[in-house]
């Protein structure tokens, strides 16, 4: 039998990071659930345990490299080393360049980007002790630029270069490093940006799945399948690759 992979999922609470943390415990791996609150990924642990697998919840500031060590440190001590780490956390700041606060850029760009660089740095050395890796960061089809995103596609194009200079840095210690980039995914974030935008929910999705090739919106678990590809021992050769999961080119 192979000896269980330990995987670390953040912003895994709810939406995409806890359906790719269900995904990653149902694939055999067991899951550090990392949220900015410990109490929040008890549901996803629930859920994960119920089923069979193993978890466990720990709370974090991802952009606080303190907590950032102390959580893989917890994770390794508790599940064991981390081999697989999917860099989902993040937040919204919406707002147009000229009302946009530097609070609101400081704090998007600090969850993403610094949280991604944080948790890689920290997670890398136990890939690289055991000649073993998988990183997946979650980027978006906001980073082909967006109105209202400036902060936010900023920071997912920036996981983009981040994901292709992991893969040639970490190619060598048989470390991989690609990039997910959802499109309309229907989760909480997205139902806030309706609700920005002033328009019901499910008008919203409606509208938004008209404009899709697929004609229908996302769901978490189709980001979570392509993840659980990502971070198989099957895609060892597939390295600094950007994936669109939108339902058709970019859309």
């Amino acid at each position: 039998m192979t000896e269980q992979r330990i995987a670390i999922v953040t912003g895994a609470a709810r939406g995409i990071g806890a359906a790719t943390a269900r995904r990653l415990a149902a694939d055999g791996m067991a899951v550090g659930v990392v949220d900015l609150d410990e109490a929040a990924g008890k549901d996803t642990v629930d859920s994960i345990v119920a089923a069979g697998g193993r978890a466990l919840a720990v709370g974090a500031d991802v952009a606080d490299k303190p907590q950032v060590e102390a959580a893989v440190e917890r994770v390794a001590a508790e599940l064991g080393p981390p081999t697989v780490l999917v860099n989902n956390a993040g937040v919204l700041r919406d707002n147009l360049l000229f009302k946009m606060s530097e609070d609101d850029w400081d704090t998007v760009l600090g969850v993403h980007l610094r949280g991604a660089f944080l948790f890689s740095r920290t997670v890398q050395k136990h890939m690289v002790e055991q000649r073993w890796g998988r990183i997946v960061n979650l980027s978006s089809t906001s980073a082909l630029g967006n109105r209202g995103q400036a902060n936010y596609a900023a920071a997912k194009a920036g996981m983009q270069g981040f994901t292709k200079t992991l893969a040639i840095e970490l190619g060598p210690f048989g470390v991989t490093a690609n990039a997910v980039a959802p499109g309309f995914i229907v989760t909480d974030m997205t139902a806030a940006t309706a609700a920005r935008v002033g328009v019901g929910f499910e008008d919203f999705q409606e509208q938004t799945a008209a404009q899709i090739p697929v004609r229908r919106v996302g769901r978490p678990e189709d980001v979570a399948h392509t993840i659980s590809f990502l971070v198989s021992e099957g895609a060892g050769f597939v390295s600094g690759q950007v994936i669109y999961v939108a339902g058709g080119p970019r859309a």
